[in-house]
């Protein structure tokens, strides 16, 4: 069975890897962008980001908690409420090491969340590759053993054909011999075969 063979390019393969510190450090880029633009100490930047947090945070709860419980949505939620802090303070703080600090907490807790998910995928991907082994494995001894089938079976009626041939050619040979006389055969008590060139009994 020919299985198709796809090579993923390695950034396809350590994106997702990287994606959580990516996030992370586009919002401390951008808030440390947004300090040198005046944000610095502005007291109603700070209400702003908090007051954003604290929505994006509420939002989290409320999804997580709700009827429908969606996991993706609250931790979405979430995510966009952590970032939001991030940005609030690094664009707020005069200095760089609180910001470096909270970089650093909210990476270690992307990787946290992502690995859970990383982990489950993984292991949905390997019960997945599983049973299509188990189902290749089945197809190719259903296949093994009807191509056994079919080989007998050809082989049986190739050993017929060969003995129907060998029959007829007896017969022939049979009658054309000088001095043949089928009825002697009949009262030597010996079976009567018929000819298969005139359909007469000898």
């Amino acid at each position: 069975m020919n299985e198709q063979i796809i090579a993923r390019h390695w950034l396809a393969l350590i994106a997702p890897k990287a994606a959580p510190a990516l996030a992370t450090s586009t919002v401390l880029i951008l808030a440390r962008i947004w300090n040198a633009k005046g944000a610095e100490h502005s007291i109603g930047n700070a209400v702003l980001m908090a007051a954003l947090s604290l929505a994006a945070a509420t939002a989290g709860v409320c999804a997580s908690i709700g009827r429908a419980g969606d996991p993706v949505i609250a931790g979405t939620a979430f995510a966009a409420s952590g970032g939001l802090a991030l940005a609030g303070v690094a664009g707020y703080a005069d200095g760089t090491s609180l910001p470096l600090l909270l970089w650093v907490l909210a990476t270690a807790a992307a990787y946290g969340l992502a690995a859970r998910y990383w982990r489950d995928d993984r292991r949905t991907r390997v019960a997945y590759e599983r049973h299509v082994s188990d189902r290749r494995e089945e197809r190719a001894h259903i296949e093994h053993v009807e191509t056994i089938r079919a080989t007998t079976q050809i082989e049986v009626a190739r050993t017929g054909a060969a003995y129907a041939e060998q029959l007829a050619q007896a017969l022939i040979t049979r009658a054309a011999l000088p001095g043949f006389d089928a009825q002697a055969l009949a009262s030597a008590g010996l079976p009567e075969l018929p000819s298969f060139s005139t359909g007469k009994e000898y």
